[in-house]
């Protein structure tokens, strides 16, 4: 990080006498003081526990600096940096170091597939520019600073992901990062209990572009209506991508439980990825959009794609002792992606039979009931033999399939029965069978993963 003691104190506007102590170079930015090393800044923060408690420990572990909000005393002979509020001088220095450091910013949201996209964006880009992405899930009002300040230095192509749960806070992080690229992966109902509707969460998502350039980029889903309207007036440049009419346009060449490949309407060349998925095929196409939009050769976006590594805990295939193929995508869940891997996973080939255990959606809303229930339509007794459902919310959706599954393939688990759970598809499942597991991340589906590995 090239930022010196006193540029983090004109940044932020300090408001102490910080020229007291002669200036030197800051080494990085930290906000948990045990992830502190020699020469940070420390961003005691304001949460659950107060940061500032933790100062001394930050100290200990090497900070050279921190920034101070607290009415208790600082720390003496220690250079302080005394702002308002830690949170926002953390966020001022960011935007402070993107004006600085300039590197071309690609925001991505959208309410499935952002980290995914994100993860093929800039798997592209690195075959030609030094790129950083965002870490893990760091993509709210303190991830996304906290990323721009982790950037390396000789980075030219920053890709920051942005996520939400209410309005205004994309539009927020759009203002701060700047962005010269803007994605939408889809809408769907995420958040929804927030947002109102779907044209809620469009009109939400759409909030990325409040600081996109004038001469920037916005790539959107083709196949979304409720985006169109919202573009009216754009003076940047609009993409569009999808499997049908889109300006990016792909058809599926072959589709197979751990890679996809496809061609797009302006090359013969064929693209492979190696996830399933005609919705992974969409974000695909974004990552091919933007590596157009850098003049990028298609060999080097066809090669990115190929060789893409997935953020942890995504949509994942594992593999049981015996042979049990795992489809594990626990992390979040709405109905438009819950119906999207269901119609994936129902076409997998497959020796043995198919099962989908079903965990509940959450932060739906008032329509819960009838948003579980409408997975309905993705799931048949033909291609999907099993179905397990947990959760309250997955009640309403158990009583739907009851009238096209027989009794011993459909089966129902409250929350507190995950143990009793666990052990039905222990006695269900058997070598060569395949089972998807999809739900919120609160439903704790990922112990159920751990446990079906060792069977």
């Amino acid at each position: 990080m090239k930022i010196t003691f006193w540029e983090a104190a004109e940044a932020t506007k300090a408001t102490n006498d910080w020229q007291q102590w002669s200036d030197f170079e800051l080494t990085g930015i930290e906000f948990d003081s045990r992830l502190i090393t020699q020469g940070n800044l420390f961003v005691p923060l304001k949460g659950e526990n107060d940061g500032h408690s933790f100062v001394t420990s930050a100290i200990d572990n090497g900070a050279k600096a921190a920034f101070w909000s607290s009415l208790e005393t600082a720390p003496e002979q220690f250079p302080i940096l005394k702002v308002t509020d830690t949170l926002k001088a953390m966020q001022d220095l960011a935007a402070y170091y993107l004006k600085k450091m300039k590197p071309t910013v690609i925001a991505i949201t959208g309410s499935n597939g952002k980290t995914t996209t994100k993860d093929m964006t800039e798997a592209v880009l690195a075959q030609q520019f030094k790129t950083y992405k965002t870490q893990g899930n760091y993509n709210n009002d303190i991830g996304l600073p906290y990323t721009i300040l982790h950037m390396p230095d000789e980075t030219e192509k920053l890709i920051l992901e942005m996520g939400m749960d209410h309005a205004n806070e994309i539009d927020f992080l759009s203002r701060l990062a700047q962005p010269d690229v803007a994605a939408i992966t889809m809408i769907g109902e995420a958040h929804i209990e927030n947002l109102g509707s779907r044209a809620g969460i469009a009109k939400a998502k759409m909030e990325i572009t409040a600081g996109l350039a004038g001469k920037g980029l916005l790539i959107i889903p083709a196949e979304e209506p409720l985006l169109v309207p919202l573009t009216v007036g754009f003076t940047q440049t609009i993409q569009t991508f999808g499997l049908e009419q889109a300006d990016c346009k792909a058809a599926i060449v072959e589709a197979q439980k751990d890679y996809t490949s496809f061609k797009i309407n302006s090359s013969n060349t064929v693209f492979t990825i190696p996830v399933l998925g005609k919705y992974n095929v969409g974000n695909a196409l974004i990552a091919i959009c933007i590596g157009q939009w850098f003049d990028m050769a298609e060999e080097k976006i066809q090669a990115g794609l190929a060789d893409f590594q997935l953020t942890k805990n995504r949509t994942e295939w594992l593999k049981s002792k015996t042979g049990i193929e795992i489809l594990s995508d626990v992390y979040n869940a709405n109905p438009t992606a819950m119906n999207l891997v269901l119609d994936s996973f129902s076409q997998m080939p497959t020796q043995g039979k198919r099962v989908a255990v079903l965990g509940d959606m959450l932060e739906l809303g008032p329509d819960s009931a009838a948003m579980h229930m409408s997975v309905n339509e993705h799931l048949d007794p033909n291609e999907i033999t099993e179905v397990v459902l947990y959760g309250a919310e997955m009640r309403a959706l158990y009583d739907t399939l009851a009238k096209k599954y027989q009794k011993k393939q459909l089966h129902y688990f409250k929350k507190e029965e995950k143990e009793a759970l666990t052990t039905t598809l222990k006695s269900i499942l058997e070598p060569k069978d395949m089972v998807v597991l999809k739900a919120s991340n609160g439903m704790g589906l990922k112990e159920v993963v751990s446990k079906l590995i060792k069977i």
